[in-house]
C-alpha cells in the first residue's frame, strides 16, 4: 500500500465510519483498481461479473483483501450499501436494468459516455449524462457522479493531488463517497447536483483527448478557496 493511502487509513480509521458492503459490477481495470482500494479502507467487497468462475474474476478476488467474492451482476447488488458501475460507459441504462431493484442504495458512477475514436479524439455520446441516465433509470437510488476524470493507475499511484468531483442529488450519498475518496487519499470536491455530472463527463473529454494527442497530458487538481 502507498504511504498516502496508509496515511489516510489511518485517519479514516480514527472516527467513527460504517463499514459498507460494496459490489462492484464489472471486473475491468476500474474494478481492478477501485475493489481492492476499498477493502483496505474495511470494506466488504462483492463482484458482479457475467462470468465469476473465469480466471480474471478469481485472480480479482485474490487480489482483494476481506472476504471478497465474485457473483453474477444482479446477485451482486443485492445487500450491498454502495453499487460501483465500472462496466462500459455506452451500456448504462441496459446494465443498470439488468440488476433490478437499486432503492435506497448509493450508485457510484465512475463511466464516461464516449464516442468516436483514439486517433481523431473523444466526444460525448449522450445528451444527458450518463449519472442522469442512472438516476432516471433507478429513482430510487442514489446516484453519485466520481472517479470518471482520471487514468485508473491514478486512482492506486495518484503521484500527487488530484480531485475527485462529485455530482449527485443527495448530500448523504455524496459524503459517504467522499468519505471512500479521501480514504485512498485522493481529494473529494462536491460540485452539485445530477445535472453537473454533464459537465463533469465533458471535463473527461478534454482529459482524454489531451492524453491520446501530441499536447502535454495533465490530471484535475483544483485548489479549494474556502
Amino acid at each position: 500500500m502507498r504511504i498516502s493511502t496508509l496515511i489516510a487509513l489511518l485517519v479514516f480509521l480514527a472516527t467513527p465510519a460504517q463499514s459498507d458492503t460494496i459490489a462492484i459490477v464489472g471486473t475491468g481495470s476500474v474494478a481492478k483498481a477501485l475493489g481492492p482500494e476499498f477493502a483496505a479502507l474495511g470494506h466488504t467487497i462483492v463482484y458482479g461479473s457475467r462470468q465469476p468462475d473465469s480466471e480474471k474474476a478469481r485472480d480479482l478476488v485474490a487480489a482483494t483483501s476481506g472476504d471478497a467474492k465474485v457473483v453474477l451482476p444482479a446477485d451482486a447488488v443485492v445487500g450491498a450499501d454502495i453499487v460501483v458501475m465500472a462496466v462500459p460507459g455506452l451500456l448504462v441504462e441496459d446494465i443498470t436494468l439488468g440488476l433490478g431493484d437499486l432503492s435506497g442504495k448509493i450508485i457510484i458512477d465512475p463511466t464516461n459516455p464516449l464516442v468516436g475514436d483514439w486517433e481523431t479524439g473523444m466526444k460525448l455520446g449522450v445528451d444527458s449524462s450518463n449519472t442522469q441516465i442512472i438516476q432516471e433509470t433507478a429513482p430510487g437510488a442514489h446516484v453519485v457522479k466520481a472517479f470518471n476524470t482520471l487514468n485508473w493507475r491514478q486512482m492506486v499511484e495518484p503521484g500527487g493531488a488530484i480531485t475527485i468531483l462529485m455530482a449527485g442529488n443527495s448530500d448523504e450519498a455524496k459524503q459517504r463517497v467522499a468519505e471512500l475518496i479521501a480514504g485512498m487519499g485522493l481529494e473529494p470536491l462536491d460540485v452539485g447536483r445530477v445535472d453537473a455530472a454533464h459537465w463533469i463527463e465533458g471535463l473527461a473529454i478534454l482529459w482524454i483527448n489531451n492524453r491520446i494527442s501530441s499536447r502535454p497530458n495533465f490530471e484535475y487538481h483544483l485548489r479549494r478557496t474556502d
